[in-house]
């Protein structure tokens, strides 16, 4: 052999849905036999998706992925490299399988992680350091995703004689990912070894993938890349040469980064996890504040407006310019808008507490029985038709316990739970500014100014901001961070000029919080550290660094 046109098949996959797996790997494989290929390549463990988490641990789920593994091997059609879940000897690895009229190889992931989100040692066995699979007179170096973030297995495959890397991915996204791949391939960029990289993409829960396949030469030239964030099939064409394998390939997409891959990741996230579950759409509390606005946006974009429902609940509090921004937003999206009146329901609940009530003055309690009130009202409508809630805490809110359990924190899905409050700010302006929409809501400005630039408050009691309880984000959302993404402690944060007693304050707001978060409902990772599988803090925790 001395050309070879390799697919790379980056698709969605539904984890645990085999058959529908495999469906989507049928005509992957047929969509590449009709444009030439001579092998089709497709994510980590795609047969089952990724990450299956405990289902690994249900043998009927790992029986039925080599039955459908089995199937596809028998069936006709061009040669394909396929991940799945693999069982020898009471033994379950992260494998690769080779197809060619049956199965002809199986290799297994030899490095499995086991940080930040991964938890690959608690449900597989790990490989012995791969071997290269003679493959039509080829010899094909299989490294499967975090084989190739450490040097282990690309060294030895190398030496091995190796002449293509062909490495199948279930690698997810986050802001840093661009410079984090290219760091850890750094490690063994003197290898002289070509590289097809084939990712997964779409949402799973807590994690989205980006794809974001790529190809290059032994030099490191990148030859192809395929687009981020959506289903793709692109070839590349490899020629033997004197040098080794050169490739070529005419998909070159343009790189997706800052506040455009936040978008379309949240976007992404979400609606896969509303489609991936049956829900018809979404219902959100549209409140006229920044939070409910840029949910409303994203779920605008990510499912269409005919599939989002906005509900606006006024109470004696609620402002007029609260009313009149919350119906610009959603005229803007073009999404459903209706307004429930829920202080009836406040009041009532104060006359039924009233006597119990008379020995203690008003107090946050009185506050959150009003979230709670729009929370059931919400979950009625969920209840009565069918859609999810959309929950609309940010993370700085997430992260001090400034919200309310069985009130605003009910939903589904939150597709801000990553996100810090300033950086909230950063995305609206970003897509009022799109000429293009970035999704399926309207291009240009749907998010009113004003929503924007007024000083954001829950409406719970008489003129009421953000900033009587918590200190002004841009602050808070610094102290944050050093807190939670770089688990800095006091003094380095305060070396950078913050109040050691509102570190102090805010620490312990962080930790006090735990239990909410707990309860909260799941939301895309979006940066270093999430809430959630990335930070694994007891509830009960006394420690206190400030101390």
């Amino acid at each position: 052999m001395t050309k070879l046109r390799i697919a790379s098949a980056q698709l969605n996959p539904v984890v645990g849905d085999i058959a529908g797996n495999l469906e989507l790997a049928r005509k992957a494989r047929a969509e590449a036999a009709a444009n030439g290929a001579d092998l089709v390549v497709f994510p980590e463990l795609f047969i089952l998706g990724y990450p299956p988490e405990d289902l690994v641990l249900k043998p009927a789920a790992v029986a039925a992925c080599r039955d459908a593994i089995e199937t596809f091997a028998a069936e006709p059609g061009i040669a394909a490299i396929i991940g799945a879940p693999w069982r020898e000897e009471n033994k379950v690895y992260n494998a690769v399988v080779v197809i060619d009229d049956g199965i002809t190889a199986v290799r297994y992931k030899h490095d499995l992680p086991n940080y930040a989100v991964f938890d690959e040692k608690r449900v597989f066995a790990p490989g012995p350091l791969p071997e290269p699979v003679e493959w039509r007179g080829l010899k094909l170096g299989l490294p499967i995703c975090e084989d190739i973030w450490l040097e282990d297995a690309p060294r030895a495959l190398a030496k091995a004689g190796a002449e293509i890397f062909i490495s199948i991915n279930g690698s997810p996204w986050r802001r840093s990912i661009d410079t984090e791949r290219k760091a850890a391939f750094e490690k063994w960029a003197d290898i002289d070894v070509p590289l097809v990289f084939v990712n997964q993409v779409g949402g799973q829960d807590e994690l989205v993938f980006d794809g974001a396949s790529f190809a290059w030469n032994s030099d490191g030239k990148e030859i192809q890349r395929l687009p981020a964030f959506e289903s793709a099939i692109a070839f590349s064409d490899w020629e033997k040469t004197t040098a080794g394998w050169r490739g070529t390939s005419e998909t070159l997409a343009p790189l997706t980064t800052g506040l455009q891959a936040d978008w379309k990741a949240m976007c992404l996230a979400l609606a896969d996890y509303v489609d991936k579950n049956g829900f018809p759409g979404v219902v959100l509390g549209m409140s006229g504040g920044i939070d409910s606005a840029i949910s409303a946006a994203i779920a605008a974009d990510a499912l269409g407006p005919d599939r989002v429902w906005a509900v606006m609940m006024p109470s004696k509090y609620t402002s007029r310019h609260s009313l009149e921004d919350a119906k610009a937003c959603a005229e803007a999206l073009g999404i459903r808008y209706d307004i429930i009146d829920v202080e009836p329901a406040i009041a009532s609940m104060g006359d039924i507490l009233s006597d119990t009530f008379a020995v203690r003055q008003p107090d946050t309690t009185e506050e959150n029985i009003q979230s709670r009130i729009r929370g059931v009202v919400l979950m009625a409508l969920s209840n009565k038709f069918g859609p999810m809630v959309l929950s609309t805490g940010n993370k700085s809110e997430m992260a001090v316990g400034y919200a309310t359990l069985y009130g605003d924190m009910n939903g589904g899905y939150n597709a801000l739970k990553d996100v810090y409050k300033t950086d909230v700010y950063r995305l609206a302006r970003w897509r009022n500014e799109q000429n293009t929409s970035p999704g399926m809501a309207p291009a240009g400005t749907v998010i009113p100014e004003r929503i924007i630039t007024k000083p954001p408050s829950a409406e719970l009691k008489p003129d009421q901001t953000d900033q009587d309880s918590l200190p002004e984000y841009d602050v808070l959302d610094a102290i944050l961070t050093g807190l939670v993404e770089n688990e800095h402690g006091p003094k380095e944060i305060a070396s950078a000029g913050y109040d050691p007693k509102l570190i102090a304050r805010i620490e312990n707001m962080l930790y006090r919080a735990e239990y909410k978060r707990r309860q909260a409902p799941p939301g895309v990772k979006i940066g270093r550290k999430n809430f959630g599988r990335d930070r694994r803090y007891p509830i009960t925790n006394k420690f206190r660094s400030a101390k």
